[in-house]
């Protein structure tokens, strides 16, 4: 008679969650592609920056500010503005309005749809905008209410300007990194959208507000209720879907409420799933997918590069006037803010989520990876730029040593990332190859999770 086995009475380790793993390969491609569009933006965004900073310290200068500050539009409907207002209320709203999307795709159907991914990111995202923040107000407390009007300046991540800096320096970062560095810095676009609309509006008037929902309503009907139609056809949401988001921003705008809040809530309204005939989920893009293919070259492109063109030609007025710009509390609290409170916000909740959750890194990667990832996302421009408008006004002595330190603080955070990144690149090569090996040939490579609904191969 063989004998019985007993079950065994010592407790057996669970396994524990793993943090930073692979998303799936669908998803990988998809951010790959983005990224790829962004490098492109980043360059054309370094590249308008320069060009602005040149002509604003040159005998050029006063073309370039009368330029800046020239007026156009239809004043009956308060849009008599300046060409540099026009790019940051009417091109930013376009960069806004594809942050919505992603956003709303993320949680529809990308990482932040499942709670275990989306936890790191949102977290990273929260601490990324409350440390740079209590940094900036720490060093501006003597400074009164003027001063600290600035607090919400180096909270903002610039995916584009990050990926141009991965770009420069080679870096192959590892899937994982880079899809936590997208979503970082898409749920930190939505806390800066909140951000401007609860502290950065004026003067509300109700009655455009209200008015605006109609147009809103109307939009997001129509994008849900003929989405297929609008997908095949570009020329028809041009035709249709554009005026009413058109009417909606100029509403917002006359409003008092920063016009870039309707960009969102335009890019919000757009479906994410397709839709088949029964009005069920169908197969093939869905409309927000669509307009991002469709509005992606336009932001990277256009809009954000025309911005910077417009928001960051600073007269810097010589040597002098950079030592006077760089000892101000004000910029020494944005520079703080941006290379020592925006990678510890990133880390401490990192660290929290894995702590709380028990949590482990996934075995390809180190804390070391996190740290240079997380020093990157103290990368802020474009957001930054416009926070520093609204908070002490276009022009303004503070606005111009903000913007230098906006600038001096980016570029200190994206020479500690390089040091990092660049030396964990030997390894970053080693996982790339594991994430291009496709040894069964099934057209996935082997190391990724199997499409969302399929189940995971045996073995």
């Amino acid at each position: 008679m063989s004998p019985v086995t007993q079950p065994s009475l010592t407790p057996q380790p669970s396994a524990r969650a793993r943090i930073f793993g692979r998303s799936s390969y669908p998803e990988y491609l998809r951010v790959a592609s983005i990224l790829r569009k962004e490098t492109v933006g980043g360059a054309l965004l370094l590249a308008a920056t320069v060009v602005a900073l040149v002509l604003a310290n040159t005998p050029a200068a006063p073309f370039y500010f009368a330029l800046r500050d020239f007026e156009v539009g239809y004043e009956p409907w308060h849009l008599s503005l300046s060409l540099g207002t026009w790019a940051a209320d009417g091109l930013l709203a376009i960069f806004f309005f594809l942050a919505g999307l992603e956003l709303k795709r993320e949680f529809v159907a990308g990482e932040l749809r499942v709670v275990s991914r989306a936890v790191v990111p949102v977290a990273a995202a929260v601490g990324g905008v409350i440390i740079p923040a209590l940094v900036f107000v720490a060093i501006n407390l003597g400074g009164g209410a003027g001063a600290l009007r600035g607090w919400a300046i180096p909270t903002a991540t610039d995916i584009a300007f990050a990926v141009a800096v991965l770009a420069v320096i080679g870096s192959h970062l590892p899937s994982a990194l880079r899809i936590f560095l997208l979503t970082l810095a898409v749920v930190d676009d939505l806390l800066a959208i909140v951000i401007i609309a609860l502290f950065y509006s004026a003067d509300i008037q109700v009655v455009p507000l209200l008015l605006a929902v109609l147009p809103l309503a109307l939009y997001a009907f129509l994008a849900h209720r003929y989405s297929k139609f609008f997908v095949a056809r570009a020329f028809a949401a041009w035709l249709i879907l554009l005026p009413l988001g058109a009417m909606t921003w100029a509403l917002v705008h006359g409003s008092g409420i920063h016009a870039t809040v309707a960009g969102v809530l335009l890019g919000f309204a757009v479906p994410v799933l397709a839709r088949g005939r029964d009005g069920g989920t169908g197969d093939g893009a869905g409309l927000a997918e669509s307009f991002e293919h469709r509005f992606r070259p336009l932001s990277a492109g256009v809009a954000v590069p025309i911005f910077a063109f417009f928001s960051a030609g600073v007269a810097i007025g010589g040597g002098q006037g950079l030592v006077d710009a760089l000892t101000d509390p004000v910029a020494l609290g944005i520079m703080a803010a941006l290379v020592l409170g925006k990678p510890v916000g990133v880390l401490l909740a990192t660290w929290l989520v894995t702590k709380t959750t028990r949590a482990s890194l996934d075995p390809d990667l180190a804390w070391v990876d996190i740290v240079g990832v997380a020093v990157l996302a103290g990368v802020g421009f474009t957001v930054s730029l416009l926070i520093s408008e609204l908070a002490f006004g276009h022009g303004s002595a503070e606005d111009d040593h903000a913007k230098v330190a906006i600038l001096t603080g980016s570029l200190l955070a994206a020479l500690l990332a390089t040091g990092l990144l660049r030396a964990r690149n030997r390894h970053y090569r080693r996982i790339q190859e594991k994430e291009n090996t496709d040894a069964d040939l099934d057209g996935v490579p082997d190391v990724f999770l199997p499409e969302p609904g399929r189940e995971a191969p045996a073995g």
